[in-house]
């Protein structure tokens, strides 16, 4: 297994050793120790599992209250993974980067804690798994609108398909008060 730096370099990607033969594959998809050793330490206490249809995005979401870093891999289809540094004070605020995630190649990315996440589905439909550092708080959370004029994130589609609370999501201007400071 190896960890390569995304352009966002405390965003990680993932590759896993696969191992195939005539029966399909094997590979560890996660191992703390391995993990903590390549600079992704948990611990991680929850675990959450989403299905999408083709053309569905979900985000960009982040937790303030209990930040959460994020492990995320899709095990079906493929997705475009978005990872946004909404973090005041960081020299890479409101930059992002985005790494396409599949059942295929098996890459996992890291999301570390104050980076807004999100993701659109590639592929016929998806399903994206991925681990947090810390629990699901609704009253933490928050959201940035996936078209944010000042992220500019290149999404491959104009009219995704989006839960009404997404589509609602306000601008990163409107938050930036809110947003985490390092």
């Amino acid at each position: 297994m190896r960890v390569v730096p995304a352009a966002l370099p405390e965003v990680l990607i993932v590759e896993p050793d696969v191992h195939r033969d005539d029966r399909g594959f094997f590979l560890e998809s996660y191992h703390s120790v391995k993990f903590e050793t390549l600079g992704i330490a948990g611990p991680f206490v929850q675990d959450n599992h989403s299905k999408s249809r083709a053309r569905t995005l979900r985000g960009l979401h982040l937790q303030l209250d209990e930040p959460q870093a994020k492990l995320v891999r899709a095990i079906e289809g493929e997705v475009l993974d978005v990872a946004a540094d909404v973090r005041r004070g960081s020299p890479t605020f409101g930059r992002w980067v985005s790494v396409r995630l599949s059942s295929e190649n098996f890459l996992q990315c890291y999301i570390p804690a104050g980076f807004a996440h999100g993701f659109y589905v590639l592929s016929e439909s998806a399903q994206v798994e991925y681990k947090c550092t810390s629990a699901y708080n609704p009253r933490g959370e928050i959201g940035i609108v996936w078209d944010d004029p000042q992220m500019a994130i290149a999404w491959p589609d104009r009219e995704p398909i989006l839960s009404s609370r997404d589509a609602a999501l306000p601008r990163l201007a409107d938050v930036i008060d809110r947003l985490p400071r390092i």
